[in-house]
């Protein structure tokens, strides 16, 4: 007789862990997190139709399918992209397109990937892929409809696979040290091509 088997067998800690889905919160964005708590739960509830709670003890977020849900590997998947995003730092309205759409994604690299740089030209670097008041940013936001987040070092972007690599092109060219002015320009002609060959 061997004591402490599994009724259901060897696999059943795999099957339990691909039901249920748990997110480590990273301390930083724990705040954030509780305070915009009600507008991340319920799209993943009323839409998803997932169970989730925030754990306190172990700061995690876990979801798991109800009996309502349809598909529960797929919206699993979708409301852990969700949780994600929004600890990369992604507001939680730009966040929710991806549970609404399939074909959007988040894109993470750092600046160490593009150009090794330390002291102050990293700090230059980040300086040129924001600009004045985020102007910079907010222009390749909206020149490539992706959004951007920069986290210290390291960079997320949000947006279709082709907006994402347009966008990528851009901050790779800041982070070498071309002029934003060339970059815009840049920007806005790769992306006429790609809306005149959709």
């Amino acid at each position: 007789m061997v004591i402490g088997k599994w009724p259901e067998g060897r696999n059943y800690i795999a099957r339990v862990k691909e039901r249920n889905r748990v997110i480590k919160v990273p301390t930083h964005r724990f705040t954030p997190l509780r305070k915009a708590w009600p507008t991340i739960y319920t799209p993943i509830v009323e839409q998803c139709k997932l169970e989730v709670r925030m754990n306190l003890k172990t700061r995690c977020v876990e979801l798991r399918p109800s009996k309502q849900c349809e598909n529960p590997k797929a919206m699993l998947q979708k409301a852990e992209d969700f949780v994600r995003a929004f600890l990369l730092g992604f507001e939680v309205q730009d966040a929710i397109a991806l549970l609404r759409m399939d074909d959007i994604f988040v894109d993470s690299f750092e600046i160490k990937d593009v150009k090794t740089l330390g002291g102050e030209h990293l700090g230059r670097a980040i300086g040129r892929m924001s600009g004045s008041k985020g102007k910079t940013r907010f222009t390749i936001e909206n020149a490539t409809r992706t959004r951007i987040v920069l986290a210290d070092k390291h960079i997320h972007v949000m947006g279709t696979f082709q907006n994402i690599r347009v966008a990528r092109r851009a901050l790779s060219n800041l982070i070498r040290g071309s002029p934003a002015a060339k970059v815009y320009n840049s920007v806005r002609g790769t992306m006429s091509r790609v809306n005149e060959s959709l």
